[in-house]
């Protein structure tokens, strides 16, 4: 049986020491990527709100509303964003009501408001900081 020798004392303490350090590298670098995820998503979910909002005062103005009428209508649009995940069901419901109320405008042109209007909505937030 050969005896096997053990690292000395200094060395298993600065192994254990580096052990610990790029577990808590590792660490860092882990709540790093969960805080950014979570900020993402924060910013995700105000930038589709803001959007939603815009969306619905942009199509407010199309269908004829002013004022009250007009804010009211843009927060039924942020509300039917809740229906489902994904953004079909606020695109349903501005097709419906376009289509409800003789309002000319291609599910094209719908899609790509939303698409400028999210890019709006992300440039504003970020500008608020």
């Amino acid at each position: 049986m050969q005896e096997t020798k053990s690292a000395p004392y200094g060395e298993k303490c600065i192994s254990a020491v580096q052990e610990t350090m790029s577990m808590s590298t590792f660490d860092k670098r882990e709540q790093g990527f969960e805080n950014k995820f979570v900020h993402d998503e924060e910013l995700r979910f105000k930038a589709t709100a803001r959007r939603n909002k815009l969306l619905g005062l942009w199509a407010a103005g199309l269908l004829g509303f002013e004022g009250e009428k007009a804010d009211e209508y843009a927060k039924e649009v942020v509300r039917a964003d809740f229906e489902e995940p994904g953004e079909e069901d606020v695109f349903r419901k501005l097709r419906e009501d376009f289509d409800a109320n003789n309002v000319e405008q291609s599910d094209h042109q719908i899609r790509r408001t939303m698409d400028e209007l999210m890019h709006t909505a992300i440039d504003q937030l970020q500008k608020e900081g």
